[in-house]
């Protein structure tokens, strides 16, 4: 097999090293005493920096100042926003970065933190991951907003799931500096386009919108009901539907269903009108959901389609070998500068 080839790094320059992240700031300081002889001569010291952990429980008292109005209403102060339930915040911080970035399981959690010395249940521990989540949330969604207004390519896939007691469905989007997760109760074209709005609720009739209804062959006369209707940008579904009933375009009866391609267009119309996807490269197993806009096949799949058509000769064989070798080379991240 030939040897793979990579970028050539260029004589005299090293790999430059990550920024160390504690910047060696001294918390504590401890003089050590040396047992010497009578009359030996004090020369200073030798200093050397000792990284350690502390973990201490603490079970903080809050004593809530209570008064009574001159009107005899009873004030009580707040506890600080960031204690919730019973628990402080370092505590929670503790635990969602052992179960989102270290991937530690509750059961583990909770006999983690007993035996640190916290009196805490697993049901408590899943309760301080799952409530209060609204920042995460808007967070998530930011990451996703700003993943597809960047992205060079994303590489979507999508998996049976069960959310809520029920069937469902979540949807990977992401690239090599982001990755958001989405569950839903249906993986059809239109629930793809709404996830890649990434939380915009708008429907959207422009160019690129109509350009989308006009290559899935949508009937020329309601693409002209459509375009020539002063409204183009509707708040939500309610309102995106109601405009379609208006326009008579839910009562015909053609295929494809006007409806469903209509629905679709304006989706991808607010996802432009967002600044999302411009140029983006969808990449994907060839799923028909997924193939919107500019579409490329990922290599495995795309290479599985090749010996339907090839020959399968001992020539081939070794070429087929050698391209996908060069396949998973190139699909590697290049090295970090």
């Amino acid at each position: 097999m030939e040897k793979a080839t990579g970028p050539s790094r260029g004589k005299g320059k090293r790999r430059r090293r990550g920024g160390k992240r504690d910047g060696n700031q001294v918390s504590r300081e401890v003089v050590v005493p040396a047992e010497v002889p009578a009359g030996s001569r004090f020369k200073g010291y030798e200093t050397i920096l000792v990284r350690d952990l502390v973990l201490v429980t603490e079970v903080v008292r809050y004593r809530r100042e209570r008064w009574v109005t001159p009107a005899g209403e009873r004030v009580v102060a707040p506890l600080p926003p960031e204690v919730i339930g019973g628990w402080g915040a370092n505590l929670r911080r503790f635990i969602l970065a052992g179960h989102v970035q270290g991937q530690v399981t509750t059961e583990r959690l909770t006999a983690l933190l007993t035996g640190i010395g916290i009196a805490i249940s697993k049901r408590q521990v899943v309760r301080l991951i799952a409530d209060h989540v609204d920042e995460f949330v808007s967070e998530d969604r930011d990451v996703l907003r700003a993943g597809l207004a960047t992205a060079q390519w994303v590489t979507v896939d999508d998996t049976s799931a069960r959310h809520a007691h029920a069937d469902g469905y979540t949807t990977q989007i992401g690239d090599d500096r982001f990755t958001a997760f989405r569950t839903g109760a249906s993986k059809s074209r239109a629930a793809f386009l709404d996830t890649l709005r990434a939380g915009h609720g708008e429907h959207v009739v422009n160019k690129e919108a109509l350009a989308y209804m006009r290559g899935r062959n949508l009937a020329g006369p309601v693409i002209d009901r459509l375009e020539a209707a002063p409204q183009k940008i509707f708040a939500d579904g309610a309102a995106w539907q109601a405009h379609l009933t208006a326009l008579g375009i839910d009562q015909l009866g053609v295929t494809p269903d006007p409806v469903r391609i209509a629905t679709e267009g304006a989706l991808w119309g607010a996802i432009h009108h967002h600044g999302l996807l411009g140029d983006t490269v969808i990449v994907s197993d060839g799923a028909g959901q997924f193939r919107v806009g500019e579409h490329a096949l990922c290599w495995v799949h795309a290479e599985a389609t090749r010996p339907q058509s090839m020959r399968a000769t001992s020539d081939l064989s070794i070429g087929r070998r050698k391209t996908r070798h060069r396949a998973r080379f190139f699909s590697k991240p290049p090295p970090a500068a």
